[in-house]
Formats: structure tokens, sequence, C-alpha cells
């Protein structure tokens, strides 16, 4: 991969280092050794680096001082700071997108709340995984997107990164159950339903419980692997 340009190297160092935190591959706390890093993903310490300072500043790796880099940990206080500031944003962005949103606005919840009901079997179970989470992103995003704010589209992908390993835990206790993803389109629908009907109390009150509806199961995940 050498050949490539650095600034792609970087980048490819990046995803391939961020995914892997999100999945688990490394343990929270684990310390990230550089030898290991560069004969994983076949690269120099350069791009490593890089990618590693990039995951610092969003606050899924920790430097330390003259030690490299770890894992960061996770906690219960954590998961539930994150997942309240986020239901808490998510709220303010969908009263404003219900205030600002346009018919192509519309248009657009209804495409990707409808390709999101059509996530059936696939090929495997993280494709599936993947399947739905990026269809499932898509709809949230098109939502909030009628806020028209670039700002708070940039601190809402911030705290979505924060939350990702928390989310990641929920996925694989709930995507590949059929009662589960059933529970979920019924949510879904009840929610498109509201925020399209510009009921912005009821609209928002939906969005807070069911952007905290993963809570308890991550929590209950998170005491079983002792993250508490």
């Amino acid at each position: 991969m050498e050949h490539l340009p650095r600034q792609n190297l970087a980048i490819s160092a990046y995803q391939s280092l961020k995914k892997d935190i999100i999945r688990g591959v490394y343990a929270p706390g684990e310390k990230l050794l550089m030898a290991r890093l560069k004969q994983r993903y076949d690269l120099g310490v350069g791009p490593m680096r890089e990618a590693l300072s990039q995951l610092v500043a969003e606050r899924l790796v920790v430097a330390i001082s003259q030690r490299g880099y770890r894992v960061a940990p996770m906690s219960l206080a954590e998961l539930t700071d994150i997942y309240d500031a986020r239901a808490q944003l998510e709220g303010l962005m969908l009263e404003l997108a219900i205030e600002r949103g346009d018919d192509s606005w519309e248009a657009e919840i209804l495409a990707t709340a409808h390709t999101l009901s059509k996530v059936v079997e696939v090929t495997s179970a993280e494709e599936q995984l993947d399947l739905w989470d990026a269809r499932h992103k898509a709809y949230h995003t098109a939502i909030v997107a009628g806020c028209r704010s670039p700002h708070l589209m940039q601190v809402r992908d911030s705290l979505f990164d924060q939350v990702e390993r928390y989310r990641h835990l929920w996925l694989c206790e709930t995507v590949f159950s059929s009662a589960a993803l059933q529970a979920k389109r019924e949510e879904h629908a009840a929610l498109t339903e509201a925020v399209l009907s510009r009921d912005r109390s009821r609209a928002r009150r939906m969005m807070r419980e069911h952007l905290m509806t993963p809570v308890p199961i991550i929590t209950e995940v998170m005491e079983r692997q002792g993250l508490s």
C-alpha cells in the first residue's frame, strides 16, 4: 500500500483503525503498539501516527505522554452522558428541521425510511449489520438535515463518532433479532408520521424515547463485559 499518496495512506489507516476500535477488535484501555499496527494494516509509522492523532481528536484513542497510545476507556457514566447529549441536540435540530424543512426534505425522509424498512436477509451477518447501520444513519441524518445548520450538523457528527462504540454493542444485540428489527420498523414509521405531520412537541418526545432506547441494553452488555 506504500505506493499510494501519503494522504491516502493516512485516510486508509484512519478508516481501518477506527472501524476496528468501534467493532471491539481492540479492547477499551488496550495499548496500541505501533509495531502491531504497522503489521496489521501494512502501513508505515507516518500514516499510522496521523490516523492515531485523528482518533485522539475524536476521543476514541488516548495519547499517553512518552508512552504511546491506548484505546479510550468506556464507562456507564460516559454512555449516559453521550446518549443524553445526543438526544438533546437531535431534539433541537428536529424542531428546527420541522420549522425550516421544505418538500425536498420531506421527500428525502420518506426515501430513506423506505430504504431502511427494506433491509432483509443478506449474504452474511456482518453485511446485514453494515447495511442496516448505514441506512439507519441516513434516515436520521435526513430528518435533522432540514435544520439547515452546517455547524449543528458538525457537532452532531462529533457526538456520533463518540457514541459509535456503544452503538455497536447495541447493534450486535438487536440487528440479528427479527423481533427487535420489527419493533424498530414500527418506531421509525411512527416517528416519520410525527415528523411529517409537523407536530414538534410529539416528534421531539418520540425522538428522545427512540434515541434513548438502546441505553438499558448497552448497560446490560457492558456489565456483562466488565466495562461498568
